[in-house]
């Protein structure tokens, strides 16, 4: 099956390594920036731009968001949107070298990076990014349009609303609530819950 990825940076790289030994799709080629158009990513050539997705879709069914979270979700969710609207559908993917329980859940358009590992009762929704060496704990849910980025701690039963990013290394304790759209700065640790749209660095 071919699939598309829409993206061509840094994110693109780790999502391709992914991808490429998952041996589930043929990458077609990828999504860039009018100027990315001809340039290749680790073997993989920029084939189009934003403008050419709905031409594309009549030749692959599948694309998947290689594009990094950090400030906002609003780039990714937006690119998903237009995606889906389109008529692309979103595979799920999970290193060979992550752990997903076979009692959790993962939305369309997820990725787990290696080291990743997801308990048992957890639920990560759409178009989400678990990066390498993150835990999501048993019971905890992580809404659509999420990044929880290296190394991140998120304990049981934690909720994390949708559009939220989770730094490098922070510890989020059992039970709390972050709110959507918020950003959780890289090592803090959070001990009680986070209202939305908020933005959470330094000490605890």
């Amino acid at each position: 099956m071919s699939l598309l990825i829409v993206g061509a940076g840094g994110h693109t790289r780790s999502c391709i390594d992914v991808i490429h030994a998952s041996n589930r799709f043929t990458i077609q080629g990828l999504i860039g920036l009018d100027n990315q158009v001809g340039q290749t990513v680790l073997g993989y050539e920029v084939i189009g731009s934003d403008k050419d997705l709905a031409l594309l879709r009549s030749d692959c069914e599948f694309a998947f968001i290689g594009i990094g979270q950090i400030k906002t979700a609003s780039v990714r969710q937006n690119i998903f949107n237009n995606l889906r609207d389109l008529g692309y559908s979103f595979p799920t993917f999970v290193s060979s070298r992550a752990y997903v329980s076979p009692f959790a859940s993962l939305g369309a358009g997820t990725i787990v990076m290696p080291g990743g590992i997801i308990g048992p009762g957890a639920k990560v929704g759409e178009n989400c990014i678990i990066n390498s060496q993150a835990l999501v704990e048993h019971d905890s849910v992580v809404g659509d349009h999420c990044h929880i980025s290296t190394g991140a701690r998120i304990n049981g039963g934690v909720t994390i609303d949708g559009g939220s990013f989770i730094g490098s290394g922070s510890i989020l304790r059992e039970g709390v609530n972050v709110g959507k759209n918020s950003l959780v700065g890289a090592g803090h640790t959070v001990l009680k819950d986070v209202p939305a749209n908020s933005v959470v660095r330094g000490s605890p």
